[in-house]
């Protein structure tokens, strides 16, 4: 068992509804700790991976992209789920279904901070069905650049996201695979993961 697996045991509480609740240090208030080890452990499984760009999406992969935009020492963008008073016209957009907020939304990136030299590592906090990192993969692809990795904390392996990505050819590494979750007895099982 890993680091990331012990914590969500001994922190985590499952919700009904295939709802992990872990935002006491993952994602509402965040134990820095845990985010430096993520980090560090995603760097270590993408070793020999050229990547010169990190991508998350808004809000809760910024905490990770940002700790490992540090750890490489490249920039990181976070795709926005809305428009501002300052967005431009000059962006690329996807869309994608939230699993957790259980609505469509827009997701964009400025043009200015994509490009077709990118070498993107995309990050979040968890995977479920896979529509925000399409959308992510999206955004690079319409930007001419490469995706060359996808690092999750948290998978959702009884859903689809995962195993889909894998298929299409995705470096996909997930530090915790969650395969069996029960909220009546707060049992969690997790896939043997190296």
């Amino acid at each position: 068992m890993n680091f990331l697996e012990e914590k969500i045991l001994s922190d985590g509480n499952v919700k009904q509804g295939n709802i992990l609740k872990i935002d006491n240090f993952l994602n509402h208030q965040i134990d820095i700790d845990i985010i430096r080890q993520i980090a560090y452990e995603l760097k270590r499984r993408f070793r020999g991976v050229e990547v010169n760009k990190i991508l998350t999406i808004e809000a809760s992969g910024i905490a990770i992209a940002t700790m490992l935009g540090h750890v490489y020492d490249v920039p990181i963008v976070f795709a926005k789920t809305s428009e501002t008073a300052n967005s431009t016209d000059n962006k690329y957009m996807s869309q994608a279904y939230s699993f957790t907020h259980k609505k469509m939304n827009n997701v964009l990136v400025s043009k200015p901070y994509l490009h077709a030299t990118d070498k993107v590592l995309i990050v979040d906090d968890f995977l479920a069905d896979g529509q925000a990192m399409h959308a992510l993969i999206d955004l690079v692809h319409q930007a001419g650049g490469e995706v060359v990795g996808i690092g999750i904390a948290v998978e959702k392996g009884q859903q689809k996201g995962g195993a889909m990505l894998r298929e299409e050819g995705y470096h996909l590494e997930s530090i915790a695979i969650i395969d069996e979750m029960n909220w009546e007895t707060q049992e969690i099982k997790f896939r043997n993961n190296r």
